[in-house]
């Protein structure tokens, strides 16, 4: 009975209506994402044979995140939030559907893979920060948005372990087209989810100056604030070095491992397997005390599995080094999300969830860039040894700002009720984990 009510209160977030449609639909969509990501870049590289181009790929499809994100945060903060997601979803099946008919008919090129690229990534930049910020709304009780944070990221990570496994076996069957279709496909799932919802009108707020002033206030309050600062650094710097692995994966999988697509996709999904591990202990968890400490921790695994698995020359052993890196980037990059979305007022949670993107989205294509053009040169191994020893550095430098960000936390969470509920075990947080086992 105990195993039973320990997975009510880690799910406990599927108990809103709202939450549980988007749940269901995202899981779907998701696992299409995750199919054409795979089929994309070994399309690449069965084209082109470079990986300069599979870096060229990465940065184009992500480089919108770092220059519109901003912009979509404050967008997100003055409009429906509802609407921008139905209207991002359906454009994003559209650039699928585009991309499976060149592939299926055989008309793809590599400048048609790159402008789709492009279109994605911009939408993505409206999207998945208006999608952060909206969590929040699909709640009835606010108490349970650490725990919906933490599901989200299950969500993504569940469909990163099973969407490139069935895509390597796509690929070897049939060819990189029918992921590209079954992805566009998928999208249907989350457009019914979101259009099946029931939620209340959310006050907007009085557009008392422009955007470009409501961008620069969001700036100056996410940078003035070191914790907030220093977390979405923290971000920047692991999406910027220890993100890039997964462009030269199809590189290492046939050059270094002498292996096929199938391989490809048990290795992505090993990452896959492994964030999806951190993401259920980070939903078993009762609050988000101590998830700070877990950052420089996890970063530091990333980091020394991608140094140990730039040294691996066979298959059987990069898997469980797989397994690691997925752990430490889902629980480095969720407990970062979590943490932001928490201390942040509810008014700016919009650019604040934008910053996030911009680091997490917007350095990534830089890294992938660059991880192409070192690559080129001096082989994807050394590459990614330099880019986990990058992360081991950076984890270093944020565990020893720790205590100070911790202090400067605290009144925020006094103030936001979190640390007497929690923190001291006091009687509402035991009523509320009973209420909710119940």
């Amino acid at each position: 009975m105990s195993s039973l009510r320990q997975l009510l209160w880690t799910v406990r977030a599927l108990h809103h209506r709202n939450f549980r449609l988007f749940y269901m639909g995202q899981s779907i969509s998701l696992i299409g994402t995750w199919m054409q990501r795979i089929a994309l870049g070994w399309l690449v590289y069965r084209l082109t044979d470079s990986v300069f181009l599979l870096g060229l790929v990465g940065f184009v499809g992500q480089i919108p995140g770092f220059l519109l994100a901003p912009l979509a945060g404050v967008l997100a903060d003055r409009w429906d939030r509802h609407r921008m997601l139905l209207v991002t979803q359906a454009i994003a099946m559209a650039q699928a559907l585009v991309l499976a008919i060149l592939v299926l008919t055989n008309a793809v090129t590599i400048w048609h893979i790159l402008a789709l690229s492009l279109v994605l990534g911009i939408i993505n930049s409206f999207d998945i920060p208006t999608r952060q910020s909206f969590t929040v709304e699909m709640l009835e009780d606010k108490r349970d948005l650490a725990n919906a944070i933490a599901l989200n990221s299950s969500m993504v990570n569940g469909a990163r372990l099973l969407g490139p496994s069935v895509a390597g076996v796509l690929i070897a069957a049939v060819g990189e087209g029918v992921c590209f279709l079954l992805n566009g496909l998928s999208y249907l799932a989350v457009l019914a989810s979101l259009l099946l919802m029931q939620l209340g009108q959310r006050k907007l707020p009085p557009r008392r100056s422009g955007v470009w002033h409501e961008l620069g206030e969001g700036f100056r309050y996410a940078f003035r604030f070191p914790p907030i600062r220093d977390l979405l650094l923290m971000v920047a710097m692991i999406s910027l070095m220890g993100m890039p692995y997964a462009v030269l994966m199809p590189a290492f999988v046939r050059d270094v491992l002498s292996a096929g697509p199938g391989a490809l996709g048990f290795l992505m999904g090993a990452v896959g397997a492994g964030a999806l591990m951190g993401a259920l202990y980070l939903a078993s968890r009762r609050d988000v005390l101590g998830l700070d400490r877990l950052i420089p921790l996890a970063a530091a695994a990333l980091g020394c599995g991608l140094m140990a698995f730039s040294f691996s020359p066979v298959l059987w052993l990069s898997l469980p080094l797989m397994l690691v890196v997925g752990i430490g980037q889902m629980l480095q990059m969720a407990s970062s999300n979590t943490l932001l979305q928490t201390m942040v007022d509810d008014d700016k949670r919009g650019r604040i969830m934008s910053f996030y993107v911009m680091a997490f989205m917007g350095m990534a294509p830089v890294g992938s860039l660059i991880a192409g053009s070192v690559a080129s040169k001096i082989g994807a191994p050394w590459t990614v040894f330099l880019a986990g020893a990058g992360c081991t550095v950076a984890a270093a430098v944020f565990a020893k700002r720790l205590p100070a960000l911790r202090d400067l936390v605290r009144p925020v969470y006094v103030a936001k009720e979190i640390l007497p509920e929690t923190a001291q075990g006091t009687r509402p947080g035991r009523e509320r984990e009973r209420e909710v086992r119940r």
